[in-house]
């Protein structure tokens, strides 16, 4: 599918909340790489994030996580 932005959906991205982490910023999620804020969601308030995999196998493996977040652009 397509995402908030736009584009479609695909690996490298996340889902936020806009009022936490604005549409666009890129964020380096630690022990995973770098990612571009590109989509919304009605579960994603506060401090949560939706990492994109590109199969549901993938976001079953990896599940729900606390992990270390930083913007940096």
């Amino acid at each position: 599918g397509k995402m908030a932005n736009g584009q479609q959906s695909k690996e490298g991205y996340i889902a936020t909340d806009i009022n936490i982490l604005p549409m666009g910023s890129t964020v380096e999620i630690f022990g995973l790489g770098i990612f571009k804020a590109g989509d919304t969601g009605s579960a994603i308030k506060g401090k949560r994030i939706d990492i994109f995999y590109s199969s549901c196998k993938k976001a079953i493996s990896f599940g729900k996580r606390v992990l270390k977040v930083k913007k940096i652009k």
